[in-house]
């Protein structure tokens, strides 16, 4: 689904995403969600987090709120907030942090480091490239 990144054979840039979770959201009637839609995240998605309460209390909490803004359809639910993000299982949320991260081209894998002694610059497997949205 994702090989082609946003970009949809070069020519229109592709903005939402379906998605599947492993286990599902399980809504107060007991009905379980799993096929959802996110969609490409926006600077001020990134920045209007910031400034939540919550996110300032528990900087964990960062990438609750930001799911909750991309997330636009998660089964019959179309009313994202960070309450249902909050009921997802450990599974689902992890899932969701990493289609995050790549549509939104958050994760290289690879950092350039140089080496101190003679300066020659090369890759190496990026250490934070599994960090999820708000475990800094």
């Amino acid at each position: 689904m994702l090989e082609n990144g946003p970009q949809d054979n070069g020519s229109r840039l592709r903005t939402e995403f379906d998605f599947e979770l492993p286990h599902g959201y399980v809504d107060a009637r007991g009905t379980v969600h799993r096929q959802g839609t996110m969609r490409l995240a926006t600077a001020r998605d990134e920045l209007s987090p910031l400034i939540d309460q919550r996110v300032r209390q528990n900087p964990a909490y960062l990438g609750v709120v930001l799911l909750s803004l991309v997330i636009t359809r998660l089964g019959t639910v179309t009313d994202i907030h960070a309450g249902v993000v909050e009921q997802l299982f450990a599974t689902d949320l992890a899932h969701l942090q990493d289609l995050y991260r790549r549509i939104n081209g958050l994760e290289s894998g690879h950092s350039t480091v140089a080496c101190p002694s003679c300066g020659t610059s090369f890759a190496v497997p990026d250490p934070s490239a599994g960090t999820r949205p708000g475990e800094a």
